[in-house]
């Protein structure tokens, strides 16, 4: 099942994807509800992010390759960052390069949407109920600032640095899903999420411990390798098996 979110005369509501039609649903989508029966063309809609996430945890260093092509070691354990749901946007929406950064970065990635609240998880707890399904992320980094403050927050935090979309599918296997990221219709990112260190499971229990997880906060599992920067003008896609694509464009407003 594809869950959007999206616009329509006005009103925003969560729909589910039948062939070339959303049918709004009735309720919470991290709870009980119900579809309606009247469609509306997808193409008639404005798309937003799917959810509307209080953070989102991202996973750093999670493919041994883009560990490699970065430099850095192996983690032994999960590295963890937060962005700020304030950094959200959804398919077609701009990424605003930021005025302090010289180069600012692609990163395609599989992202997981937690559907309740998940605290504390022991190491053999099903992960599965916990999650409501999986959606494309761009991490997008400011590769300077982060190099400059050899932490990540400033980097991973401005406002349109987490693209996200353009749905969230249930019932998918996270375990073996080609990942891809175009720039400008050209590839640069290739890999399978069976690459991953950590894998999803893993993922949930091991913040769960750290944090408590809410119903449409994201866990975003890792990019692979092949990042690189992005200009004004580009067009970034993330692509990810059983999903869809992810599209925006980069736009400099100064």
């Amino acid at each position: 099942m594809k869950i959007y979110r999206f616009k329509h005369d006005g009103i925003i509501r969560h729909g589910i994807l039948k062939e070339e039609n959303l049918f709004s649903v009735r309720g919470s989508i991290f709870e009980g509800f119900t579809v309606e029966d009247t469609p509306v063309p997808i193409g008639e809609v404005m798309l937003l992010p799917p959810v509307e996430p209080s953070k989102i945890v991202a996973v750093g260093r999670n493919y041994k390759d883009h560990a490699a092509e970065m430099g850095n070691i192996l983690p032994a354990e999960p590295l963890l960052f937060l962005k700020p749901s304030t950094a959200v946007i959804g398919p077609q929406d701009m990424i605003i390069y930021p005025k302090m950064s010289s180069r600012v970065d692609y990163e395609g990635e599989l992202a997981v949407v937690m559907k309740k609240k998940a605290y504390m998880l022991d190491n053999e707890a099903p992960v599965e109920d916990y999650i409501l399904g999986y959606t494309c992320l761009n991490d997008i980094t400011a590769r300077d600032l982060q190099d400059k403050d050899k932490q990540f927050t400033r980097a991973k935090s401005f406002d349109t640095f987490a693209a996200v979309g353009p749905c969230v599918v249930t019932g998918l296997d996270p375990s073996r899903l080609e990942i891809k990221t175009f720039l400008n219709g050209k590839l640069r990112q290739s890999s399978n999420t069976r690459h991953l260190i950590f894998s999803v499971p893993f993922l949930v229990r091991f913040i769960s411990n750290v944090m408590t997880l809410l119903p449409g906060d994201i866990i975003s599992t890792g990019t692979p390798a092949g990042v690189g920067p992005m200009q004004p003008g580009d067009r970034v896609d993330v692509q990810i098996e059983g999903i869809g694509t992810l599209s925006n464009q980069v736009l400099k407003i100064y």
